[in-house]
């Protein structure tokens, strides 16, 4: 009696899970085709179908990944949003990605907008994502006031280029945008092109997505990824 009560509650407790985390389909595109994703239609509280939830350097538990209401832009206005758990580490780095698009060469774009953090805020695009561990950022910080780009290597995190003195603040929105064509790597700022690199670590195409760092809570919007030469 006790082992069938046992199993009860565990399938309680895990239909429950998935009922507070809903995974809904935004009609994905096949692998290596363009994602245009304003999260509108999408219901608060989902995860878009195809995409996870994940870490580098995990310390605690993960972040939540979520869709939200945002009425900076009306009241049927949604964002992607990654929030931090308590005791967020600063050595870990938030990921909500997916790999259903085979990112290679072609441009990425979306709108930031850094809502709080103590340790880090802002947060910003990542491309050519193996796993976890491996893949290219770029992002922006309010809290240094700098726009950087970034390869994870095998968890370890080295910067390619970076701009200092951005105005922008928390709670306003910023666009960033890569361009990439083979190792060549050219990245935007509201408008504006402050970063041009080379790098060859990541050769072969991956998936995309978006990223945090530590206790930074940060909404994203307009998520464009256009492949190019696949």
């Amino acid at each position: 009696m006790a082992e069938a009560m046992r199993a009860l509650v565990m399938v309680v407790c895990l239909a429950s899970m998935t009922l507070s985390w809903p995974v809904v389909s935004a009609a994905p595109p096949a692998h290596g085709q363009a994602l245009r994703m304003t999260f509108d239609d999408l219901p608060p509280g989902a995860l878009p179908e195809g995409w996870e939830v994940g870490a580098t350097n995990l310390r605690g538990r993960l972040a939540s990944c979520w869709v939200a209401h945002d009425g900076d832009g009306g009241k049927e206005s949604r964002v992607m949003r990654i929030t931090p758990q308590p005791g967020a580490s600063g050595r870990t780095f938030n990921l909500c990605w997916t790999a259903r698009v085979g990112f290679l060469d072609g441009e990425i774009s979306v709108r930031v907008r850094a809502e709080g953090g103590r340790q880090d805020q802002g947060g910003g695009p990542i491309w050519r994502v193996q796993d976890g561990d491996n893949y290219y950022i770029a992002r922006y910080n309010p809290l240094e006031r700098n726009f950087r780009v970034y390869r994870v290597k095998g968890g370890i995190r080295r910067m390619l280029a970076g701009v200092s003195g951005l105005g922008i603040e928390r709670g306003q929105w910023a666009t960033i945008r890569i361009v990439q064509t083979g190792d060549h790597i050219e990245g935007w700022f509201d408008g504006r092109q402050v970063i041009d690199l080379r790098d060859t670590t990541f050769a072969s195409p991956g998936g995309v997505g978006l990223w945090t760092k530590a206790d930074a809570d940060t909404s994203f919007d307009d998520f464009i990824v256009t492949p190019r030469g696949e």
